[in-house]
């Protein structure tokens, strides 16, 4: 339609809003909804606990909501562009616009915006979220874009992200978003355990997102040079909000859990420091024999055990007492 007839690419139904708003607002709304529970039992804390409780409480559900929003987040690599280029195919009718595109691990986003929006005698504002997730077919979906006919540079972007582009930019980041959505669900896990250990989970919680940054930087940087050329102007992608702050979650988490292992292991040898391993009977463990230690001030003292006068006595020897 957009390439033989002469109107302008349209939508024939509503145009969709940004896909991810939905799905962030609910992960959102969750956590804020925990929070407030935890601030109306707080006046049942008393002493200093209640300081130590807030702040655990504030940073594992912000930890808890950044693995999961940052999960379904399409901002992982991200770029935008003013240009002027054309509004459909074979057609020299030109329009200024903004061209945006968001990579997440699930899919890509693509945005166009005119400047001024009414140009043409259209609505300049697109946005088309294609997906590769398990089960979605991406190149159908760019199929069905053709079909409806969108302006040209959304089917430009979308283009070079099917599987068949000479890009190879679907195979990269579709495996990168697999593995690196795979390890923060690892990480969402071990946060789920660190809420009961505050320990060693924190410290795996960590590692897993920075595993899974790992990953996606890989297929950024394997990823062969393919120029975006937009009308006049390049779109160059970079690293997105997402990518940032599951990087500074991560090393928060690392930092944690490093500390609890360090104050773990100076609780432990502070309370064995001047106590002696004692040998007990212990009837839970079995009627084992296992180590109890006890304080070098519980010990009793050495006392001095006289001899006695027959034993203080030497005997001699036959020849000995023989020459006397």
């Amino acid at each position: 339609m957009a390439a033989l007839g002469h109107t302008f690419p349209f939508y024939a139904g509503p145009k969709p809003n940004f896909p991810m708003v939905t799905t962030l607002a609910i992960i959102i709304t969750i956590f804020m909804i925990s929070l407030v529970t935890f601030i109306i039992i707080l006046p049942g804390i008393r002493g200093k606990m209640r300081l130590f409780w807030i702040l655990r409480v504030v940073t594992s559900l912000f930890i808890g909501a950044v693995i999961l929003a940052m999960n379904f987040s399409s901002e992982w690599s991200v770029g935008q562009v003013s240009t002027n280029t054309s509004y459909k195919a074979f057609s020299s009718e030109c329009i200024s616009t903004a061209v945006g595109l968001q990579i997440g691990l699930g899919g890509v986003n693509i945005t166009l915006t005119g400047t001024p929006v009414q140009q043409l005698n259209e609505t300049g504002c697109y946005n088309k979220e294609s997906t590769w997730r398990l089960g979605e077919n991406y190149a159908e979906e760019y199929a069905k874009a053709l079909e409806k006919g969108l302006p040209d540079p959304v089917l430009y972007l979308a283009e070079k992200f099917t599987p068949h582009s000479p890009c190879g930019l679907h195979g990269q980041y579709r495996l990168a978003g697999h593995y690196t959505s795979a390890t923060l669900w690892v990480a969402f896990l071990c946060w789920l355990l660190a809420d009961v250990m505050l320990s060693m989970p924190v410290l795996a919680t960590g590692v897993f997102q920075l595993l899974g940054l790992l990953f996606f930087s890989t297929a950024m940087s394997l990823t062969l040079p393919c120029p975006l050329r937009l009308g006049t102007a390049t779109l160059h992608t970079h690293c997105g909000p997402a990518y940032w702050i599951t990087l500074t979650t991560g090393l928060l988490c690392v930092l944690l859990g490093l500390a609890m292992v360090v104050a773990h292991r100076l609780q432990a040898f502070f309370s064995t420091v001047g106590e002696d391993p004692v040998l007990e009977w212990d009837p839970e463990e079995g009627g084992l024999l296992s180590p109890r230690y006890r304080s070098t001030a519980d010990s009793p003292e050495p006392q001095d055990i006289p001899l006695s006068e027959a034993s203080s006595e030497v005997p001699c020897e036959e020849s000995d007492c023989a020459l006397e």
